[in-house]
């Protein structure tokens, strides 16, 4: 069956509506979210009627696509998943989904060796054994890292439609040390992904003067449009901005610093074949196979992870604020297993 572009939409929309168990939707409440979500991806005022709205429902619930979604009403007016984790997102590939894939995947893999997809590396070869996993039903060649409970992944395409589209933001926040949630306004520039982790970067006012903020996505309790607020472009760019920076915390320039760091014989060869940061040089390689390298970065706290995930294999030389850190940390969890 044919489906229009306007159409997917609409499903994609209701689905993340009956996701947010957080709230009651009724039926203009969905016909609402519809036209907004078509008005953010097309960029004109689409009208979605009443009876559109019920059609998707219906068809949504069929097995014509399917889906077969576990749609209900309750109260009499209000609409939700009777299955509270039910997504249309999960469902299967059908054959003819999987073949469109399998061709995708051939003509990309005879424009790897192309400059424009150097940066790539990797993505195509995942893409083509997920797609042999899902035919053969056979378990992947390539595994990698995931997390099923990470949360806030659900927000990425709205935020990048919204970075896309140059749209500003309502977001509802709730920190790690914050006693409860603050909406406010935010002006999002690029995501970024680091740890397995999601952020999102902007800034909250679109004054020059006000500094760049980094949100994380698992932290994110509500997104909204806000088309009433002008979009201020800028010249952000995300290459710039993570220089000097290892992870996702940016400092100022006074954190900026020449790190000094000593690493034995056993995890140099693992330092040396995958860099800490694309600053890290060596300086020196002694007798006993261990190596001193030195980077150019902030003395941020992904920094300090990084060190201390190594144990006692990494000696932090200079500087002294550094190294004083780590030693004192050291110390403490010294001062836990010494404790009966």
């Amino acid at each position: 069956m044919a489906l229009n572009k306007n159409a997917l939409i609409r499903y994609k929309t209701i689905d993340k509506c009956l996701q947010n168990n957080n709230r009651n939707w009724t039926l203009n409440d969905l016909i609402t979210s519809c036209s907004d979500a078509l008005y953010e991806y097309e960029g004109r005022d689409i009208n979605v009627s009443k009876r559109t709205v019920q059609l998707d429902i219906q068809m949504m619930r069929s097995d014509k696509l399917g889906y077969n979604a576990p749609i209900e009403v309750y109260d009499k007016k209000y609409y939700r998943y009777a299955d509270a984790d039910y997504s249309i997102t999960d469902i299967p590939l059908t054959e003819n989904d999987m073949n469109v894939l399998s061709e995708t995947v051939e003509m990309l893999k005879q424009f790897k060796d192309f400059s424009l997809f150097s940066e790539l590396g990797g993505i195509i070869q995942r893409l083509e054994d997920k797609v042999y996993t899902e035919k053969t039903q056979q378990s992947a060649i390539i595994h990698l890292d995931k997390n099923e409970k990470l949360r806030g992944l659900e927000h990425l395409d709205i935020l990048y439609q919204a970075i896309l589209k140059k749209i500003v933001l309502k977001i509802t926040y709730q920190s790690f040390t914050a006693r409860k949630a603050t909406e406010f306004v935010f002006y999002p520039f690029i995501l970024k992904e680091f740890n397995n982790r999601w952020f999102l970067i902007g800034k909250p006012n679109a004054k020059k003067q006000q500094p760049i903020v980094t949100l994380a996505l698992d932290r994110m309790i509500a997104i909204d449009f806000d088309t009433k607020i002008p979009y201020t472009n800028t010249s952000f760019d995300g290459d710039v901005f993570y220089k000097n920076t290892i992870g996702v915390t940016v400092l100022n320039d006074e954190q900026l610093q020449e790190v000094i760091l000593k690493i034995d014989r056993n995890n140099a060869p693992y330092v040396i074949t995958k860099p800490f940061h694309h600053s890290q040089e060596i300086v020196e390689k002694h007798e006993d196979g261990s190596t001193i390298i030195k980077l150019f970065v902030h003395l941020n706290f992904e920094l300090e992870r990084l060190i201390l995930g190594f144990g006692d294999a990494i000696e932090v030389r200079s500087p002294k604020l550094l190294r004083k850190k780590i030693r004192q940390k050291l110390e403490r969890a010294h001062n836990l297993y010494n404790r009966n």
